[in-house]
Order: C-alpha cells, then structure tokens, then sequence
C-alpha cells in the first residue's frame, strides 16, 4: 500500500447482529468436539481470522445492481478442519445472510459483531474436507477505521471496487480474514451488459461466461494462494489495455476520467515488471497488470496480481511500488500484522533501486539525506519492527525508515550478497508467510555474519540508530 495522505474516517460502522436458531450440533459430540477460536490472536488483529481450519479455496458469485450498489451473493469455502470442531466461525461484516449451509445442509449460525458463528449439524473431524456456502444480500459497506482508514468494499460513481488491508475483506464476503491464512480463489460476478468486471488472476472464457436478462458474467480465477485482505474485484466502465510482457498476460484498466492521468499505466507496469524481474527473481503469478479508478481514498494497493490506485496516484514510483509488493508482501506474504515493514520497507526500498538504476539519486544519497533528521524528532519515534495498530502504516516508521533499514543492512553485507539475499528471501519463501526472524535468520546464513544488533537498532529502538 502507499497513502498520499491519512484520511480521516468517519466513526465506526454500527455492528451487525443477527441469529437463526436451526439445528444444533448433536449433545453426544460436546467431549470431544470443541469450538474453533473466534480469532488468531494477532497483536494488531487479535479477533481477525479463526481457528480450527485452514481455509483451501473461495468460490464468490455476486451479482451487482449499480443503480443501488447492492449485491446478491453466495461464497462457498473449501476448508479442512485442523481440530475436531463442533462449531466454527467467520470473519463477516456484510450484508444480510438468507442461507448458510456446511457439506450441503443448512447449518445455524448467528453473528456478533464482525462474527459470523456456525453450527454445523453434525462435527467436524479434524483432518476432514468441508464446504460452508453463505448467500447474502444488500448494500456492501466499507471497513471504517479511525486511524487506517476505509477498506473493503468502495462504492465508485458507475460501480464498485475492493480494496481490503488491512481486515477490510470481511466487508463483503465471510471469510477467514488474517493475512497467514492464504487459499486460492474464484470470481464470477454478473454486472449490467457494457459494464466491465475484473479481478485477481486471469479471465477465464475471454472473461465473459454469459449474458442473461441484460446482465454478463465475468469469471476470474487466481491459481497462487492469496491473503484474503488482497482480493479485488472492480465493477465500472472502464478502459482496457491487454498485451504481454516477459511471457505473461498484463491487463490493465482505468476509468475513462482518468485518461490524462494513467493513459501510461500499461507500458509503465511493463517496464517495472521487466526491471523488478531482474532484480527480485522471477515474477511469482501468472499475469499482471493494474486498475485506476476514483475511490477517493488516497492510496494505492498492490491487490494481488492486479494493484487498484486511487486518483492521483499515477506517478512511475507508485507503480513501481505497488508491483514490488507482488514479490514483497504478497508472493512472500505475512504471518503478523506488526512485521508490516517487511512489506512496505521492501517496496519503498524497490522506489530508490529504481531511482538509482535509471538516473536517479543512488540509494546511498537518498538513505544519506534521510539519515540527517536530527535525533529525538517525530521521525525516530516509532519503532519500525513494532510501530503499533494506529503506526502500521506511518509513512516514516515503516515506508522510510523501513527502507533505511534495507539499506543498513546493504551497507553491511555489500552488493553481491545482499542482491543475491533478496532473490532467495522471494524464491524460497514463494507463496508463503514471513516474520522479521525468518528474514534475519537467511541475511545471517548468507552473509556469516551476526545481524542481531543492527536489527535491533532499526528496528526494535524508538531512536535514531548509530552508523
């Protein structure tokens, strides 16, 4: 992600509670069938995601009516159980549910807050394949958060579009929201004829699967594991640019007012793939591209394969680092919420390579400059490694300083083992999760050196480090 600026959202949307009393799990199963955990216990995040199954695959068909921004839908979940569950829950904020159903049969459910609690009728053996399939319908809302920001489902003039970091997918599908839980997914959503649909990963059947009662249906499908939070779907009248670059599909789209501004956005993602490609390894999904529309959110997000900018946000290092995060932040993606430097360091520190590969400042004069902010100033405040809920997304503690750290760490180890470091952290780690430890752990395996306390420094000490 990258913010131009920190809007100020408005209050919390109101909670949701609503309950269906059908069948409960059988009495029997109470001694050895227990409850999975309504969260993961993530510092930031601590009720996002749920325990006791890992989430394998999401099917989401959703019709979508722009002249009131509502949805009719229905996701089904692939999931395995990784606990004998006697009930289970859902991360969902949504719209109203009609219908929830686990292996084919209705299930109760009831929801609290952004929880959606289901009761399947009979247990759920740990180790076993299980579907749950949730239909709902409404006006998706977005995720208002006081110091983030709006995430989630974006209302545009002609249609809609997702942008969901950090816990904004829950707005409008039920899901395991927590960054560690990745699955593969499946799009197909029907919008008025001449209207346009995309989302992650690649079209299937030239996108379009049908056209019925005036509606067409796009189908998408993203093949490489994904956090939920990286989902996108964008609804609109868009214009499209396909072509190829280094072998894969690259799609791009903006909304036609955008013209003046992103006409660039294709042949500028072609040429920061092709630079990236060398620098980080191989492209880690199977297309790219990207998607500009008017969310009025002020930021850009690298929604996985495909980033969504907001207006405003067409400079060439924006694009550079929304596509740096497919390497950094969504191909090696992370376990914890407080190691978000791992993303965001990496992707600013990709703005400076750039910069100085093709005629900028070096890295050095940028990290140099940067480094003169006096001692005991705002700038040093926070700690990078663990800025806080409200800092994670501080453009000082975790985009610049983040970056700084990258360079420390260059500085210390030389050019041939830190470029060799980046390109195994992404070919080893591929669509995985991450912590800080995971990163120090390689940069002290390839370099032989004890890293610890210039991490610690960077990136544990509320102060300015040391050269």
């Amino acid at each position: 992600m990258l913010r131009r600026s920190s809007p100020l959202a408005a209050a919390l949307a109101a909670g949701l509670t609503l309950t269906a009393s059908l069948v409960a799990a059988p009495a029997a199963l109470a001694d050895t069938y227990t409850p999975g955990s309504a969260g993961l216990g993530d510092p930031y995040f601590p009720h996002a995601g749920n325990g006791g199954y890992d989430a394998g695959h999401y099917t989401i068909k959703l019709r979508f009516t722009p002249k009131t921004h509502h949805i009719s839908a229905t996701t089904t979940i692939t999931a395995t159980a990784t606990t004998n569950l006697s009930r289970f829950n859902l991360d969902f904020s949504g719209p109203k549910i009609s219908r929830v159903e686990v292996n084919g049969k209705r299930a109760a459910y009831r929801r609290k807050g952004q929880e959606l609690v289901v009761t399947p009728r009979h247990g759920l053996p740990s180790g076993e394949k299980f579907t749950v399939e949730v239909s709902y319908a409404g006006r998706p809302k977005p995720i208002q958060d006081e110091a983030l920001g709006a995430s989630g489902w974006i209302d545009t003039t002609d249609g809609a579009v997702v942008v969901a970091e950090p816990d904004g997918a829950r707005s409008w599908f039920p899901v395991n929201d927590n960054p560690r839980d990745k699955a593969t997914f499946s799009f197909q959503i029907s919008a008025p004829h001449g209207v346009t649909v995309l989302a992650n990963g690649e079209p299937k059947n030239s996108g379009i699967v049908g056209v019925r009662g005036g509606y067409s249906t796009w189908r998408w499908e993203m093949s490489q594991p994904m956090a939920p939070y990286l989902a996108t779907v964008a609804i609109g009248k868009f214009k499209v640019t396909e072509g190829v670059v280094d072998g894969i599909p690259n799609i791009t789209a903006y909304d036609p007012s955008l013209a003046k501004e992103f006409r660039y956005l294709h042949r500028t993602t072609a040429k920061a793939i092709r630079w990236e490609s060398k620098v980080f390894g191989a492209y880690p999904f199977a297309s790219t591209g990207g998607i500009a529309d008017r969310l009025g959110v002020l930021y850009s997000l690298e929604t996985q394969g495909r980033p969504v900018y907001d207006k405003g946000m067409a400079d060439d290092l924006v694009i550079v680092h929304e596509l740096a995060h497919q390497w950094f932040g969504d191909s090696v993606g992370l376990r914890s919420w407080k190691d978000i430097w791992l993303n965001e360091g990496f992707a600013t520190y990709a703005e400076w390579l750039y910069e100085e590969q093709h005629g900028g400042p070096s890295a050095e004069k940028t990290f140099a400059k940067l480094y003169k902010k006096k001692s005991g100033g705002d700038f040093w405040k926070l700690k990078t490694g663990d800025p806080g809920r409200a800092g994670m997304f501080d453009g000082d503690a975790i985009y610049t300083r983040g970056a700084m750290t990258v360079h420390a760490l260059r500085k210390k180890i030389g050019d041939e083992t830190f470029f060799t470091l980046l390109r195994t952290w992404t070919e080893e780690n591929r669509h995985s999760t991450v912590t800080t430890k995971d990163f120090v752990d390689l940069a002290e395996r390839l370099s032989g050196q004890d890293l610890g306390a210039l991490f610690d420094a960077w990136l544990y000490q509320a102060h300015k480090p040391k050269i």
